[in-house]
């Protein structure tokens, strides 16, 4: 075989599983999306118990781990913005740099980040395991609608929770920068309450809800894709849980890039 043979047939696989991939996903969005928002209004019902139940697994049980870090971030950040500033004589204006900062990017960049390790590699474990026990093919025998007993519930829970958990974690990043910067550097707590205040607009938690919204749409669709793709066992299940985390965070920073890019840029 030619190197030339090679490099094209290669191309070809690559491209055409490419096309394969982006397909079944524009299948799954569309099917989720109508048994989220379409059937219900059918009478179709929707698992209520199923999402606050998945809610309550990745956002009330990620907030420790998504509050330590942002909180650890925001001190960093202060303490980083205070080694640059000082020289200037310009410290007190570190709270506006947490607060931009926490708010644009960093607090629903990490979250998104820490659910895709925690949440999404559950999601694809829990969804492979079940297509490999052949548990997905004993609910479509009894007549239920994997997609909307398996994805539905997840997805609603996974784009209402990372919203909440942004929210949550901004503040607390905020907060990390506040206790460095007044406790240890020994700026005014008035003046950084202020300068964050003024710091902040409206437009910059719209850019990071926004940011939160998509990210959990790219972890869910993204945990579950993976899982229905899970072949060979336990090891497939490993795989496909590890790529799951990869791809996440990949897509997380590319759409992290085009929000950036509409918003500010």
């Amino acid at each position: 075989m030619s190197a030339v043979t090679y490099v094209l047939g290669y191309t070809g696989r690559v491209t055409l599983n490419g096309l394969y991939a982006v397909a079944k996903v524009c299948v799954l969005i569309n099917d989720t999306a109508n048994w989220a928002f379409i059937q219900p209004l059918r009478g179709k019902g929707l698992r209520v118990r199923s999402t606050v139940e998945h809610f309550v697994q990745f956002g009330v049980n990620s907030l420790p781990i998504v509050g330590l870090i942002c909180f650890l971030i925001g001190g960093i950040m202060a303490m980083q913005a205070v080694y640059l500033l000082r020289s200037f004589g310009a410290t007190q204006y570190v709270a506006n740099l947490v607060g931009v900062i926490a708010v644009r990017e960093l607090a629903p960049l990490m979250t998104a980040i820490l659910l895709s390790g925690r949440s999404g590699s559950a999601i694809t474990a829990e969804i492979g395991t079940m297509k490999v026990s052949e548990e997905i093919d004993a609910l479509e025998v009894m007549g239920l609608n994997p997609t909307k007993h398996l994805v539905v519930p997840k997805f609603l829970a996974m784009v209402t929770a990372i919203p909440c958990l942004t929210i949550l974690g901004s503040f607390i990043m905020i907060f990390g920068g506040f206790s460095v910067t007044v406790w240890i550097v020994g700026v005014e707590p008035g003046v950084y309450i202020n300068n964050t205040i003024q710091s902040i607009k409206i437009r910059d938690f719209a850019t990071g809800l926004s940011k939160s919204f998509f990210y959990g749409i790219v972890i869910c669709l993204v945990g579950v894709y993976r899982g229905f793709q899970v072949e060979g066992g336990a090891e497939g299940v490993g795989h496909m849980t590890t790529s799951s985390v990869v791809t996440s965070i990949f897509l997380i920073i590319l759409v992290d890039l085009l929000f950036t890019y509409l918003f500010f840029f």
